[in-house]
């Protein structure tokens, strides 16, 4: 099977489905969601700034409870199959 090589339209590389690649990180938003989700700082790592800052507001109005949301949202990040940033890339 040929290597895919990177296009304009995907200038990080295609998964092997075919789908182009992001330049960011699935373990990096994962661990960013888990250690600082409360903060949504994992949201807007990949770019999705306005769950990011949900996750923010839903944090201080419940006193850091909210944090919770974040904490499962790496968990997640990290054992799903295809996490993407905000424009549909796949995260490395």
């Amino acid at each position: 099977m040929a290597t895919p090589t990177p296009t304009t339209d995907a200038p990080f590389g295609l998964d092997p489905s075919g789908r182009p690649l992001s330049d960011k990180s699935k373990v990096a938003a994962g661990l960013l969601g888990i250690f600082l989700g409360g903060l949504g700082i994992g949201r807007f790592y990949t770019g999705h700034t306005k769950i990011g800052v949900l996750q923010l507001v839903v944090s201080v109005v419940t006193l850091g409870l909210g944090g919770l949301w974040g904490f499962i949202d790496g968990i997640v990040r990290l054992a799903g199959s295809a996490p993407t940033d905000a424009q549909g890339r796949v995260l490395r």
